[in-house]
């Protein structure tokens, strides 16, 4: 093999396929020419990009791969976002099958007893640390940082290197993205409980938009090294199942697969027994479901002198929830687990805000459920 052939599977090859030998042994799939196809046409895509842009960078990176100076191997997966050519001890986290980590020594910042059980309160709301066990949502509670902002503080700035995320405690700040030959564009608000400026530490990519505060907030932050070493991993593993499962869900199949990572990322869970009520209805409506595990079905009282009927069975990949939401209405009918069950929810908010573009494909879908519904 010539030695521009080598260097072509050095530096384009096989950074992609190490990372899908990676995801298909930790997920197995029963189809995996398939999966391959999917994985290479999303995650393997962007890696390519961020190769392109930083091919400059990559033998440095490769040979960083090797560092000995570890105490740990990690395995870690690549998506969204190109690496930053001027980290190279960060980026050198990407590429290769076994990753290297420096030695990691927590750090324990003071804070009083109230803002401790904030920070756990808000910690229990953010899809990264939801999947912490107590030792290491210990260590993240003891480094986390209260700080605070006055009302037009730039925290984060588009462009700029990434090394906190930050979790909002109090107050209100506006995320906006400025694109090429436009003004600035607002993307959301986030409020008490919301996360951000964590894409920037999960794919050591620049900040991806500015956030600014609109009034005096306190927020807790974390640093880049303790999010690498406690939740850096639990996060990319959970952001990979939902993308994986939603990328299976027919509803969302004309998403694009950044839409579908942002919905991935907003995604809470929850487990229920067989026989255990996920709505009942008549009550309000504000969660929307979709179906990741089990079976489950839809009852609804016909006859005010009869039992409720099932009307309806939901498989996984199905969701339900939506008719309230849409129509501001009480629950239509109820759904039960057959099977234990593991449903994915959004709130009202998140809902309008990431399914917005889908109204109306959930309006006409109302059809499944119209016999039913007088």
């Amino acid at each position: 093999m010539q030695n521009q052939d080598q260097e072509y599977l050095l530096n384009h090859v096989n950074p992609i396929l190490e990372q899908l030998a990676l995801y298909l042994v930790k997920e197995k799939p029963d189809n995996v020419t398939q999966a391959s196809i999917e994985w290479l046409s999303v995650t393997g895509a962007q890696i390519e990009n961020g190769l392109h842009h930083n091919q400059h960078f990559h033998n440095d990176t490769v040979e960083s791969s090797d560092d000995t100076e570890s105490d740990e191997d990690d395995y870690e997966l690549y998506a969204n976002n190109p690496i930053r050519p001027d980290r190279a001890s960060v980026s050198a986290e990407v590429y290769g099958i076994y990753n290297k980590k420096t030695n990691f020594k927590p750090k324990i910042v003071a804070k009083s007893h109230l803002q401790i059980q904030k920070i756990k309160e808000k910690l229990a709301q953010s899809f990264m640390f939801s999947e912490l066990d107590e030792h290491d949502l210990r260590i993240v509670i003891n480094a986390m940082e209260v700080i605070q902002c006055k009302k037009g503080d730039i925290i984060i700035k588009q462009g700029d290197d990434g090394d906190n995320l930050y979790i909002v405690d109090e107050g209100t700040l506006d995320c906006s993205k400025l694109k090429a030959g436009q003004d600035s564009i607002h993307l959301k608000t986030y409020k008490p409980g919301e996360s951000f400026g964590e894409l920037a530490l999960l794919y050591n990519s620049p900040r991806a938009a500015t956030i600014v505060a609109e009034e005096n907030c306190v927020l807790f932050s974390l640093d880049r090294g303790t999010f690498n070493h406690i939740v850096k991993d639990a996060a990319i593993r959970k952001r990979e199942r939902y993308e994986y499962f939603l990328a299976h869900v027919e509803l969302l199949q004309e998403l694009d697969p950044y839409s579908r990572s942002q919905i991935a990322d907003a995604l809470k869970s929850k487990n229920f027994n067989i026989g255990d009520y996920i709505v009942k209805e008549g009550d309000e409506g504000d969660i929307f479901y979709f179906l990741e595990k089990g079976e489950a079905v839809a009852t609804k009282v016909l006859n005010q002198s009869q039992p409720a009927q099932v009307v309806y069975f939901y498989k996984e990949g199905d969701y339900f929830g939506e008719i309230a939401l849409l129509r501001q209405a009480p629950r239509a009918a109820s759904v039960i687990a057959e099977t234990p069950c593991t449903v994915v929810y959004l709130d009202r908010e998140t809902f309008k805000r990431l399914l917005g573009p889908l109204e109306d494909i959930l309006t006409r879908n109302f059809k499944k459920y119209e016999k039913y519904m007088n």
